[in-house]
């Protein structure tokens, strides 16, 4: 059983998303331990990339910030490692294929497992292409985690039979961003995964107040939150932590 099953142990799981580098990767460490520190049960830390496909304008904006700060996935790699000296909850990375393929597939990978993040995301991935990367997660020992929306229709339960980690549902079609209204699907796409595994499932893209997140808890296992903890980023910078932790709070609270 892999390491992520314990974010999901404890009842329902609040998953935040943090911008690795944005503004500094002192920044983003505190950042983490806040989060954790405040009810986070996992943490997804993107890695930057250029053209973040899956990104709506906060999160691409926090790309754009964290670039020009002279991040790189060495450096991320380093901020990890110093994570995990206080932290212990389950750690993800969420990322685009070019810059697993860029570093070296096998080399990332393997370096994912050595100083302890337990699941990889890449959304520009389609399930049926998967291949390019299951090899090395196997071998590793990393989750590679499985998105579905609710137009996949009858690849869901194909995708959930061989999901690993968590199944990361997307809330509706587009990019991420602060939403009023959701997909009203959800639920029934949750039945589905239910009856063919046992994965737990989460939900994430535009989710960015309690309500909302008390709603989607109610069917989900677990909620992830990005573009709102990233929009704090960009009016806080340095001083957005204690800010992010409150956030937390509130949202783990709440479901």
């Amino acid at each position: 059983m892999s390491n992520i099953s314990s974010a999901f142990s404890k009842g329902k799981a609040f998953i935040p998303f943090i911008t690795c580098g944005d503004p500094d990767t002192d920044t983003t460490y505190r950042a983490v331990l806040e989060a954790v520190k405040n009810g986070a049960d996992l943490i997804e830390l993107g890695i930057p990339f250029s053209d973040p496909t899956a990104e709506g304008p906060v999160i691409q904006g926090a790309n754009i910030r964290a670039l020009s700060g002279g991040i790189t996935t060495d450096k991320v790699f380093d901020l990890v490692r110093r994570i995990r000296k206080d932290v212990s909850i389950p750690l993800v990375f969420m990322t685009y294929a070019n810059v697993v393929f860029s570093y070296g597939s096998d080399r990332f990978i393997k370096t994912c497992q050595e100083i302890g993040i337990d699941g990889l995301i890449i959304p520009d991935v389609p399930f049926e292409e998967k291949e390019e990367f299951q090899p090395y997660c196997e071998k590793y020992g990393v989750d590679l985690i499985s998105m579905v929306a609710p137009t996949s229709e009858d690849r869901v339960t194909m995708i959930a039979k061989e999901a690993t980690g968590f199944i990361y549902i997307v809330s509706s079609m587009g990019v991420t961003g602060v939403r009023s209204s959701f997909s009203n699907d959800l639920e029934k796409v949750v039945g589905k995964i239910r009856e063919v595994t046992k994965v737990p499932c989460a939900i994430g893209f535009g989710i960015s107040n309690p309500e909302q997140a008390a709603k989607m808890s109610q069917f989900a296992d677990g909620v992830i939150v990005g573009s709102a903890i990233v929009k704090i980023l960009e009016e806080k910078g340095t001083d957005a932590p204690e800010a992010i932790g409150a956030f937390v709070k509130s949202m783990k609270d709440a479901i």
